[in-house]
């Protein structure tokens, strides 16, 4: 019998390619995907995507999506004690349903690895990383090649201008400074995936206005049936990253 798991999930495309190698695996099968969305802007915490997105792409994994949802007003600021005291709240939750694994689609920051395994591990929880050490030039290009598709949905500005809302493609990859991680795994871009073989079908987005919030360009991602020219988001509706 396979160790369930829940998927600490952005949406991202490394979240995803870690999707994809649980769901190869013999031992782990992941059973939730675990997300936390802005409560005042409904929107996918540090990615900026819509939440409306988030379902939809959920939906085409064909996997349960668990929302955990944190306060982002000056009256209730999401402090880290507020978001440890969620995210507690939260692995008790999954304890009682007998699931004592959280997968992470981390690549190579250890003193964020060191932190999400000392918090579990007060719970008798545990954490995998199927994607831990990977070199990220290769794969970046793997996640291309096996035919993950993804938009770039919030980009900080060392990166530079032009680039949130594009494809993460070859071409973006070769138009990167060359300082910056092709995976953007130092925080310096987050994406939107909507397509790959994770996917049971395709989620329909299109690319919307792009607005600039605390030196950070936010691509606003709209579900595809959606008419492009509707207002578009003001940097206001847009949400701090915690």
């Amino acid at each position: 019998m396979k160790i369930p798991v829940a998927l600490s999930w952005s949406g991202g495309k490394d979240c995803a390619r870690a999707l994809y190698e649980i769901s190869r695996s013999r031992d782990y099968e992941v059973v939730a995907l675990l997300t936390s969305v802005s409560e005042e802007y409904k929107r996918i915490s540090h990615h900026g995507v819509r939440e409306e997105l988030l379902d939809m792409q959920a939906e085409a994994i064909g996997i349960p999506l668990d929302k955990i949802y944190l306060p982002s007003n000056n009256s209730h600021p999401c402090t880290n004690e507020v978001y440890e005291g969620i995210m507690e709240a939260a692995m008790r939750r999954y304890l009682a349903r007998g699931v004592h694994t959280i997968g992470f689609g981390d690549l190579f920051l250890d003193d964020l690895r060191v932190w999400r395994e000392n918090n579990l591990a007060k719970l008798d929880m545990k954490a995998i990383f199927p994607l831990w050490k990977r070199p990220t030039d290769a794969l970046a290009l793997e996640n291309i090649g096996m035919g993950f598709r993804a938009y770039l949905s919030c980009v900080e500005g060392k990166v530079g201008p032009g680039f949130a809302g594009r494809s993460f493609d070859q071409s973006l990859l070769a138009d990167l400074p060359a300082e910056i991680d092709p995976c953007g795994e130092n925080g310096e871009f987050h994406t939107f995936v909507y397509d790959g073989p994770i996917f049971t079908r395709p989620v329909p987005v299109v690319v919307g206005q792009v607005v600039v919030r605390d030196g950070r360009y936010y691509a606003d991602l709209l579900p595809g049936h959606k008419v492009v020219h509707e207002p578009a988001a003001a940097a206001a509706d847009i949400p701090p990253i915690r």
